[in-house]
């Protein structure tokens, strides 16, 4: 079978996951990557149940249910510590199919880099499109080191992605969403908590355990665009959230202000009018990027990855590529819009708003866990498409 070969432009978490899955439906695969090394920007991620299993696609599901940490229950609460309502990981894991592992982005891209061979990966080497190619002619990327030609192009380049500008020159690209985010990983305290995010005016935390004894927390509040905190990011945290309830103050007082990271939050509300051109895609944040609300983002974008692989493994590119659009641009887009929903009751400010939502939650939770999960159903509980036998062809 006559191999043909494809260039991955980013190796974040969705182009690592592609170039494995293209590997492994038959395609020499070539990453390149602006960046100097593959160390992640960002602190931890969360795997659902749907990339779980697009994970077991390519072999690696099993090994990342094992970092689950989340044994028992969690849930929501006010800045005061009453919960709002509770979730179950047990109930999770039956209604959708396996558990939900929270983990160092760091950790992932090691275990995806480690399934490549030796030299898929080029990193400084930034990349242009220069042609998305067509039926008849491949596609061509350019590089400091010359210009590469292949049969597909996949481009995992990020929510400012140069290739999604080349493709849709008109469509206006990722809006600001009206907030900003902070992410920090610390030692866990010394009291244990359960899992929890906690839901304040216009702002959010949430304290997540680690299975190898660290916390991921995450922030969220409305703020300008552009804005950072004259005296560190960690005395606007404490600004913020240091009179919430524990263990929010102890994993502030743990927090070094060189590791909190902060980074305004844009998505593509706009959907886009397909996620391919010619012989190229779009995957991941290049593709629909949202808001962190539903913790989907990189879980779509290794959605993204094994759809791809699956129609590039069995027809035509062109053909593959409109495939790989009507799986995933409706998908997506729905997601894109639910996590905007999410965000805006998230960050209601007013007080009758707020407390309006924190007593329907409340109300919601007497009915169980069932309830409060039932807003992941149609998104945690997706499968991969079935392989097929086909072979290749260009």
């Amino acid at each position: 079978m006559e191999q043909h070969r494809a260039v991955v432009v980013g190796a974040g978490i969705g182009g690592l996951t592609a170039a494995i899955a293209l590997r492994d439906r038959g395609w020499d695969v070539t990453v390149v990557e602006r960046a100097t090394g593959l160390a992640p920007v960002g602190a931890g991620i969360a795997l659902a149940p749907n990339a779980l299993r697009a994970l077991d696609v390519i072999g690696l599901g099993d090994r990342i249910r094992d970092l689950a940490a989340w044994q028992g229950d969690g849930g929501m609460r006010r800045p005061d510590g009453r919960w709002l309502c509770r979730t179950d990981a047990r109930a999770a894991a039956a209604r959708f199919g396996g558990p939900l592992v929270l983990l160092h982005r760091a950790t992932l891209v090691d275990l995806l880099t480690a399934a490549l061979p030796a030299g898929t990966v080029a990193t400084a080497t930034p990349a242009a499109l220069t042609d998305p190619g067509d039926t008849h002619r491949p596609a061509r990327v350019t590089t400091p080191d010359g210009e590469l030609e292949a049969e597909l192009v996949v481009a995992a380049d990020g929510i400012r992605s140069a290739v999604r500008t080349d493709l849709f020159p008109d469509h206006p690209g990722p809006r600001y969403a009206g907030f900003t985010t902070w992410r920090v990983v610390v030692p866990a305290p010394e009291r244990p908590f359960a899992p929890h995010e906690t839901w304040g005016p216009a702002r959010l935390w949430g304290s997540q355990p680690l299975k190898d004894g660290r916390v991921y927390a995450y922030a969220m509040a409305a703020a300008p665009a552009g804005a950072h905190a004259r005296d560190g990011e960690k005395a606007e945290l404490l600004r913020l959230f240091g009179d919430w309830h524990q263990p929010v103050p102890a994993i502030l007082d743990a927090a070094d202000e060189s590791a909190v990271l902060r980074h305004d939050v844009h998505h593509l509300i706009d959907p886009l009018p397909a996620f391919h051109r010619g012989r190229t895609a779009l995957l991941g944040d290049a593709a629909h990027a949202m808001q962190p609300t539903l913790g989907q983002g990189g879980n779509q974008a290794v959605e993204d990855a094994v759809v791809l692989a699956h129609h590039a493994g069995g027809l035509p590119v062109p053909a593959a590529l409109a495939a790989y659009t009507a799986d995933r641009l409706p998908r997506t887009t729905a997601i894109v819009r639910k996590a905007a929903h999410a965000g805006r009751l998230a960050l209601l400010s007013a007080r009758p708003a707020v407390a309006l939502r924190d007593t329907a939650m409340t109300a919601v939770s007497r009915f169980g866990p069932g309830l409060v999960l039932r807003g992941f159903d149609g998104i945690a509980d997706w499968s991969p498409p079935i392989a097929g036998a086909a072979a290749i062809v260009s």
